[in-house]
C-alpha cells in the first residue's frame, strides 16, 4: 500500500548540501566562472563532427556537427530534449543550433505509423533522439532500433519533445535573430507550420489546456522520468506546453500571424488558471500526475515557478516549501536534487508508484540525486531565501570540483545522477548536469556577480 508522508528512511540525509562547510567556504563568482569553463569543456566533449563515430555508432552523416547528451561513450546519438534544455547556457554555435532545428524538422513524422511493437507514431510527431545516420527514434528504451522502437516505453512517442522542438525554433528565431527560418520550407512544409503541427500532437483537456494520457495510450511526460509510468493529467508536460504556447505566440507575431498568437496566449491563460488546482498536493508542492505515479514533484514544482505557470500566492508558497525541504535534507544531497521529497515516496521499495524494468530504490530515476534541475530549484529558492539558493549552487559546483572529468579517466563529473546508497553514480561527462544549471544562473543574472 502507498505510504506517502508516513515514514522517513533510517539514513535520511540531514545535511543541506553535502559537507557542512560547503556553503560557508564557497565564493559564488569564482564557482560560477568555474562552472562556465567546465560546461564548455563538456559541450566540446559532446560534439560529434561530420564523419566522426562514438562507441561504435556512426559515423555522423547528417552534414554538420551534432551535440549528444554527454562525452565519452555516453548516449551516442542526438537527443532533441537535452539539446533544447541546454540552449540557455549559450555554448552552442549558431550553426549547431540551426542544423539541429532543421534536422529535427526534416525528420518529423510525415504520416501516421503503427510500429511493430504495438505503438503509434502520429503525423507531426517529433523524434526523441536521432541517430548519427539520420534516423528518427521516437521512443526511449532503444538507441537505434528503428523497427523495434516503441512498447513498453509508451503507446505514443515522448510527448515533451514536441514542445522542445518549439524551444529550439524560438531560440533560433528570437535569441539568434533567425526569424527567416520560420518561413523556410523543410521537406516542402514551412517551419512555422511544422511547429503548429508538432504543438498539436499531445492530447490535452480542452477545458484546462493540460496535457493528459490514459494508461493504454501513454506517452512520456518528461524524458528525465521516461522510465516512470505517469497517467492522467501530466504536470511537467503541461508546464512545457505552457512555455511553448508563449513562445509560439512570439513566433506567430514574428511572421504576421497575430490571430494565431492570440490563440496561443489564451492557451497559456487557461493552463495557468487551472494548473495549481489540478496538481495541488498536501505536501505543498505540485503532484507529477493525477493518475499513476502522482507523487509530489520537486523538479516540476520548481520549474512551474521558473516559467511563471503558477500565480501568487501559490508560487511563493511552493518556494517556501522547497526551502524548508532543502533545509530538512529532504530533496538534495551533494548539490544534486531528488525528484520526490524524502517522506513522500510511494513506499519503502520504490519512490514512484510504477517504473519500467528492474529499477531499484535510490537508483537513476527512482530516487537518485540529479544536478540537472539545480538551477530551477535555485531560482525558486531565491524568491524567498537567496542564501539558500546560493548554498545549493555552491554545493553543486563543489561536487563537480571533487571529481572533474578533466583530471583523468578515473574521474567523471559531471555525472548524470548519484546517491550515497552504495556510492551509486552513472553516465560520466553528462551535459545537462552543467548546461541546465548554468543556463538558469544566466537567466537569474548571477553570471558575472
Amino acid at each position: 500500500m502507498p505510504c506517502w508522508g508516513a515514514w522517513f528512511p533510517g539514513d535520511v540525509v540531514t545535511d543541506l548540501v553535502g559537507s557542512p562547510d560547503v556553503a560557508a567556504s564557497g565564493d559564488l563568482s569564482a564557482s560560477l566562472a568555474y562552472l562556465e569553463v567546465l560546461a564548455a569543456a563538456v559541450v566540446e566533449a559532446s560534439r560529434v563532427r561530420p564523419g566522426a563515430s562514438v562507441a561504435g555508432h556512426g559515423p555522423n552523416t547528417t552534414g554538420e556537427t551534432l551535440v549528444r547528451p554527454g562525452g565519452r561513450d555516453c548516449y551516442p546519438a542526438f537527443w532533441v530534449r537535452d539539446f533544447a534544455m541546454s540552449l540557455d547556457a549559450g555554448l552552442f554555435t549558431p550553426a549547431e543550433v540551426v542544423h539541429a532545428l532543421v534536422l529535427t524538422a526534416r525528420l518529423q513524422a510525415d504520416a501516421d505509423w503503427h510500429t511493430a511493437s504495438g505503438s503509434f507514431v502520429p503525423r507531426g510527431a517529433i523524434a526523441d533522439h536521432i541517430t548519427f545516420d539520420g534516423r528518427p527514434i521516437f521512443f526511449p528504451g532503444t538507441l537505434d532500433d528503428y523497427e523495434g522502437q516503441g512498447m513498453p516505453w509508451g503507446y505514443l512517442p515522448s510527448l515533451d519533445d514536441h514542445y522542445y522542438f518549439v524551444a529550439m525554433a524560438w531560440h533560433a528565431a528570437i535569441e539568434l535573430g533567425r526569424g527567416d527560418l520560420l518561413l523556410r520550407e523543410v521537406a516542402g512544409v514551412p517551419l512555422i507550420d511544422r511547429l503548429e503541427l508538432a504543438f498539436a500532437v499531445p492530447s490535452v483537456r480542452e477545458e484546462t489546456g493540460l496535457v493528459w494520457c490514459a494508461e493504454q495510450d501513454r506517452g512520456v511526460s518528461f524524458g528525465f522520468t521516461d522510465t516512470v509510468v505517469h497517467t492522467g493529467e501530466l504536470l511537467f508536460c503541461s508546464l512545457l506546453r505552457y512555455q511553448a504556447a508563449g513562445r509560439m505566440a512570439d513566433l506567430c507575431v514574428l511572421v504576421g500571424r497575430t490571430p494565431r498568437a492570440r490563440v496561443f496566449q489564451e492557451i497559456q491563460r487557461r493552463i495557468r488558471s487551472h494548473l495549481p488546482t489540478v496538481f495541488g498536493h498536501e505536501s505543498g508542492l505540485l503532484r507529477a500526475a493525477t493518475g499513476l505515479s502522482g507523487q509530489p514533484d520537486v523538479w516540476g514544482s520548481a520549474f512551474a515557478v521558473v516559467v511563471g505557470a503558477v500565480p501568487e500566492p501559490q508560487s511563493e508558497h511552493m518556494s517556501r516549501m522547497l526551502c524548508a525541504m532543502l533545509r530538512d535534507g529532504r530533496i538534495a544531497w551533494q548539490g544534486g536534487v531528488r525528484h520526490v521529497p524524502i517522506g513522500w515516496d510511494h513506499c519503502r521499495l520504490t519512490m514512484w508508484e510504477r517504473v519500467i524494468g528492474d529499477q531499484p530504490m535510490n537508483r537513476y530515476q527512482n530516487g537518485a540525486y540529479w544536478p540537472t534541475p539545480v538551477g530551477w530549484v535555485c531560482h525558486a529558492l531565491a524568491q524567498v531565501d537567496n542564501g539558500a539558493a546560493v548554498a545549493l549552487a555552491l554545493a553543486h559546483v563543489a561536487n563537480l570540483r571533487r571529481d572533474d572529468f578533466r583530471v583523468g579517466a578515473a574521474h567523471g563529473a559531471p555525472w548524470e545522477c548519484s546517491h550515497n546508497d552504495g556510492g551509486h553514480r552513472q553516465n560520466p561527462v553528462y551535459m545537462a548536469s552543467v548546461t541546465c544549471p548554468l543556463g538558469m544562473f544566466r537567466r537569474m543574472g548571477w553570471m558575472g556577480t
